[in-house]
């Protein structure tokens, strides 16, 4: 496996990004230039290049988020998903260790600094909507919650008009590869300053 790069994260047009663990003056700014209202969203998208650079982003997010935000991750396999949550639950400053729940479904990581409890969730072998989720009370976790649903597509959407869609993409062919592109879609009015957020 390749070694761990220490270069910063860059956006899609490879200006680095700020934050910690990163160094730069950019801040990843694509996607359409007004507020968004139902229907409509926000997109950054940016290059991670290693692991540890997507944990970075995961406590990166962590600031921006608040007790009631749905988060979707899509990627495939290995892609960086819970690696993401894993830097988030650490921004979130949650109990205990944040991995993949597949077996269990979901997780609820406690805050331990008077903040949002992390619910993970890990829909890969949930075939159907919201009817197969409901056993979960993702429902009711949620006003309290952040909620962080891998491979949420097609099932959680009805949970909340406001959520942030997280997509990532590996590189093809080269198993070794690390890089990733983030492309983080804020959809509804709550994200309106996602990119001023992530500054």
């Amino acid at each position: 496996m390749e070694a761990p790069h220490s270069s910063p994260a860059v956006d899609s047009t490879g200006t680095p990004v700020t934050g910690p663990g990163t160094s730069g003056p950019g801040t990843p700014v694509t996607g359409p230039g007004v507020a968004p209202g139902p229907g409509t969203a926000v997109t950054v998208t940016l290059t991670v290049e290693s692991p540890e650079q997507m944990q970075d982003l995961g406590r990166r997010l962590a600031r921006v988020l608040a007790p009631g935000d749905l988060v979707m991750l899509t990627g495939e396999l290995g892609a960086g998903k819970t690696t993401l949550t894993r830097g988030l639950g650490e921004g979130l400053g949650v109990r205990g260790a944040v991995t993949s729940p597949t077996f269990v479904i979901a997780r609820v990581h406690p805050s331990q600094v008077q903040g949002p409890a992390l619910v993970h969730v890990d829909a890969y072998r949930l075939g159907g909507g919201l009817d197969e989720m409901e056993d979960l009370d993702l429902d009711v976790s949620l006003p309290e919650s952040v909620v962080v649903v891998e491979w949420g597509d097609g099932k959680v959407e009805e949970l909340s008009e406001d959520r942030l869609r997280v997509l990532i993409d590996r590189a093809t062919g080269d198993t070794d590869d690390e890089r990733r592109e983030v492309t983080l879609m804020g959809i509804g009015p709550r994200w309106a300053g996602l990119r001023d957020e992530l500054a």
